[in-house]
């Protein structure tokens, strides 16, 4: 499995937050809780795409 080291407080954030999603319940898109963390957190693109590239990984 692939580690994601966050450098920004809001991508932190958003990590945190899918992961906690995922633990309610597994079932959930990643790739739809990325998107809405990314809005909700107001990432950058590039911080999209970190999340993008991790939780790609990991499916």
């Amino acid at each position: 499995m692939s580690s994601l080291t966050p450098e920004g407080q809001n991508i932190r954030k958003a990590v945190l937050w899918i992961s906690e999603a995922l633990k309610e319940d597994a079932s959930l898109s990643k790739m739809q809780l990325v998107n809405e963390a990314s809005l909700k957190f107001a990432l950058t693109p590039k911080e999209t795409n970190q999340l993008i590239q991790f939780y790609s990984s990991t499916q």
